[in-house]
């Protein structure tokens, strides 16, 4: 496993073949019992924001990523991006590129929070902008627990 370098921290745009791989393990971690996974949205000054905790021991498989996007990492994760296991520890700021799927084992409670830029005014259509798997996020399956702040701003 690769430790992610805090100077080249980067996801890349993934491979079809690295997809399908997240793909195939998503499908049987849909069979197991789900999680409940809070998930805070911010919409302010043109960004929006996600924000969760992966409890120590989980695994989720992100959905596909449509744009470019900042994710924040704090805590002890495994990260397959690119074809590759990467350890994430403490506190980073990763770049990520559009055209990626990624699966996270926590090793700890583990705090992760994506943002991108958007013209959106609602969660659902920020949502539906970064990316074409709305449907299987989270935040659509356990509505209640969402929090949301839109500034309109």
């Amino acid at each position: 496993m690769t430790a992610l370098a805090t100077n080249s921290s980067r996801i890349a745009v993934m491979s079809e073949a690295a997809i399908e791989k997240v793909r195939v393990v998503q499908n049987e971690m849909l069979k197991m019992p789900q999680v409940d996974l809070p998930v805070h949205h911010t919409l302010h000054g043109g960004m929006y924001s996600r924000s969760l905790v992966i409890p120590a021991g989980v695994a989720i498989a992100g959905a596909f990523i449509l744009v470019p996007t900042m994710l924040i990492v704090s805590g002890n994760v495994t990260v397959y991006a690119n074809d590759q296991a990467y350890e994430i520890n403490g506190y980073q700021v990763l770049v990520a590129s559009a055209g990626r799927k990624q699966l996270f084992v926590a090793h700890s409670d583990t705090n992760m929070t994506m943002l991108f830029a958007t013209t959106a005014t609602t969660v659902e259509a920020a949502e539906d902008e970064f990316t074409s798997e709305s449907s299987l996020l989270a935040s659509r399956r356990y509505e209640d627990l969402n929090t949301t702040i839109i500034t309109g701003e």
